[in-house]
């Protein structure tokens, strides 16, 4: 991850410790990365995930969908996370909280918006 980006996650998982979480391989891990279910940066050279994006043993629900709409919109793994990391107090905080909340709508449709 840059040093530009501000705002972020509080804590991140490497890749292994997402695999036990999810009870996956960590092949699936990859692949998943690869198809866009889930955000993965280098962060001192290792590959790692926003710890509060894999919640309760599985991918936020609608973090696939978000993930797609924020990639048609031509951001990439840096610029999604510092999308779904920016300050928003009306998402519950960032777009990533307020996805794994009642807010996950509104982040879908915001998302949906920069397409535009």
């Amino acid at each position: 991850m840059s040093d530009s980006v501000t705002a972020g996650p509080a804590e991140w998982i490497n890749l292994p410790d997402v695999s036990a979480k999810l009870g996956v391989s960590i092949s699936k891990v990859h692949q998943m990365i690869r198809d866009g279910q889930l955000l993965a940066v280098k962060r001192d050279n290792v590959r790692v995930v926003p710890a509060d994006l894999v919640a309760n043993s599985t991918v936020l629900k609608h973090l696939p969908g978000v993930l797609t709409l924020l990639r048609d919109a031509g951001y990439n793994d840096e610029e999604a996370l510092r999308w779904l990391y920016e300050p928003d107090e009306a998402l519950d905080g960032n777009a990533a909280k307020g996805l794994g909340g009642h807010r996950a709508r509104e982040v879908k449709r915001r998302a949906q918006a920069l397409g535009f």
